[in-house]
């Protein structure tokens, strides 16, 4: 495995700044092995001040000589954004792409300029989520019809640095937007809507935001740390006349199931779209 890897970052938004620490705070690469490019010069200017990470407002210059090439752009920008690195990647460089709905396909031929005879691109598509801002990410990864072990390797080591990752079949990708991709907005929203019914039975609004977030990341935590089902776990605080079923008597009555499902459902399909 690489000691170091040298990394260039084509975006320098949330998801790129992500990285950027993640990367940073793991020893996946100093500072002088990263170079991240992005259209805004107050970004660059904040990346750079921030981390010490070189900045250019050149695709190409962020991609040339790295070991791994980051692509995290919006799709609807991608294509056009992408021209001055079409037909010069290496095959020994692996590129990540993190952008949603925009299958491995469809990034390779952009990325050799349409051009049949072009060295093969390894192309990695992956699918994070914005906790990825403070090490707790969810991604999934998924390679490209060039991409190898190897280049799965290092796109694992990556966004292992900002969270947890797991390995899909590309056609899983646009379900796994639809969940993890977009569920923090989801989440978001019930953590919210917990809270206000806090305040609707008395509580502070700033009490009510704590106690509904702890609750929220104690209970995902239950999860993951037991490896036993939801159910399972809900089962054991649901007392027969008590509290709990109550909520869940009314929270079954609003549907809140049939929503989130619908929630997720709605999401991939959207990816699938971008994708077209």
């Amino acid at each position: 495995m690489d000691t170091t890897l040298r990394i260039g970052i084509i975006g320098g938004g949330q998801m790129g700044t992500a990285l950027v620490k993640g990367i940073l705070h793991a020893g996946v690469a100093d500072a002088s092995e990263i170079t991240v490019s992005d259209v805004i010069a107050s970004a660059r200017e904040r990346l750079h001040a921030e981390s010490g990470v070189r900045t250019t407002n050149d695709n190409s210059e962020a991609a040339k000589n790295a070991d791994v090439v980051v692509i995290a752009l919006k799709p609807q920008v991608a294509e056009e954004a992408l021209e001055p690195v079409a037909g010069k990647l290496m095959p020994t460089q692996t590129v990540l792409s993190i952008m949603a709905g925009v299958p491995t396909g469809k990034l390779e031929r952009w990325l050799s300029g349409n051009d049949e005879a072009a060295p093969p691109v390894h192309v990695v598509r992956a699918m994070p989520n914005t906790p990825a801002l403070i090490g707790e990410g969810m991604a999934a990864i998924s390679r490209g019809a060039h991409a190898t072990d190897a280049d799965m390797n290092r796109a694992e080591r990556i966004l292992a640095a900002v969270g947890r990752v797991v390995r899909v079949d590309e056609r899983q990708l646009d379900a796994v937007t639809g969940l993890s991709g977009s569920g923090p907005g989801y989440v978001y929203t019930v953590i919210e809507a917990l809270a206000d019914g806090g305040v609707k039975v008395g509580l502070p609004k700033p009490l009510a935001l704590e106690l509904a977030a702890q609750t929220v990341l104690g209970a995902a935590r239950m999860v993951l740390e037991t490896e036993e089902h939801p159910a399972v776990l809900r089962d054991r605080v649901t007392s027969p006349g008590g509290t709990t079923i109550a909520g869940l008597h009314a929270m079954e009555a609003a549907g809140i199931r049939n929503a989130l499902m619908q929630a997720v459902e709605a999401a991939a399909r959207r990816s699938r779209e971008l994708g077209e």
